[in-house]
């Protein structure tokens, strides 16, 4: 049987809510602290019984299931209720290095040596956000990605100060969750996946650029192509089936063709220095109206659910 942790989550945004929901989904008690206008804004309630209404109608759960994972969250505004109440608190707050800093301070003065403390942080030093406090062998970085309750990785990074333990004891947590964590050994910039990931969207952007594709075109060879294999055969394992004298043929005569800046660039500047943002003003390498955004996250949820499912891990 898998031992039941008490979770607090920090912050009750959108990775905050899902994370939580996870958590209380897997069996745990989970306690959401409200930080800024959470309690107003984020609507956590509403936001996971909508999250779990979506995978009733896809055959995931029951409906007789809600009300139980709902009643496995509560809430509250006070860190000393959550310290006193939490074997593992995860924060997911605003990514500024400073008011990370200040509530991991506060949180480890307050929590028990035996409380695991970890940040959701997507880009910040999880090293640089552990400077502040005493005990910082038991703060670690874990990253989870959106949507939180139903993307199964979870990159778990160490720091220059981190237990061993620490880092096993949140693995195995995690597992026990149907989460797959990976284990970043050198607290870098990206941590793992937003390394490789920028990399893919730093070529994607520039064939853009350059005229050689639309971008409508760049998502499907992707969808369609290779982003399809990735899911089941990662870029290690296809290097190694193709040999890696064939890798290093290709990149001795691609490598000196494909994107290299160190910058933004050009074209993505301008885009956001014009007020074109995506998904929030209508427009950015596509133009996006309310029901094509509506049909974006309905599809991309539902899209995940069925390639989750269909590779067993659901």
């Amino acid at each position: 049987m898998p031992e039941f942790k008490n979770i607090a989550i920090l912050g009750a945004g959108t990775m905050g809510v899902g994370i939580a929901q996870m958590f209380a989904t897997a069996g745990h008690e989970v306690m959401l602290i409200y930080v800024y206008d959470d309690k107003v804004r984020s609507r956590p309630v509403e936001t996971m019984t909508s999250n779990l209404n979506i995978l009733v109608s896809e055959g995931v759960i029951k409906q007789s299931d809600i009300a139980p994972i709902i009643s496995r969250v509560r809430f509250t505004e006070s860190l000393e209720e959550a310290a006193s109440f939490a074997d593992v608190i995860i924060e997911c707050i605003v990514e500024n290095l400073t008011v990370k800093q200040n509530y991991f301070q506060e949180l480890d003065a307050l929590c028990p040596e035996t409380t695991i403390l970890a940040t959701n942080t997507s880009a910040i030093s999880v090293t640089e956000i552990a400077e502040k406090s005493v005990h910082r062998e038991r703060i670690i970085g874990t990253h989870f990605w959106n949507p939180a309750y139903l993307i199964p990785l979870v990159e778990v990074i160490n720091t220059k100060y981190a237990a061993p333990a620490v880092i096993d004891e949140m693995c195995s947590l995690l597992r026990a969750a149907n989460k797959m964590p990976v284990i970043v050994k050198k607290d870098v910039p990206g941590f793992l996946a937003n390394r490789m990931q920028h990399a893919l969207f730093r070529e994607a952007i520039s064939i853009v650029e350059n005229g050689i594709a639309d971008a409508a075109d760049v998502d499907n060879a992707i969808k369609y192509g290779f982003g399809m294999r990735l899911g089941v055969s990662g870029p290690m394992e296809v290097i190694d089936r193709g040999g890696t004298d064939l890798t290093y043929s290709i990149h001795k005569y691609l490598f000196p063709h494909i994107e290299n800046s160190t910058e933004p660039s050009k074209m993505l500047t301008e885009l956001m220095e014009n007020g074109k943002l995506g998904f929030k003003s209508g427009e950015g390498f596509q133009t996006w109206s309310e029901e094509d955004i509506k049909a974006s996250g309905e599809n991309l949820t539902k899209g995940l659910i069925a390639v989750i499912r269909s590779l067993g891990r659901l």
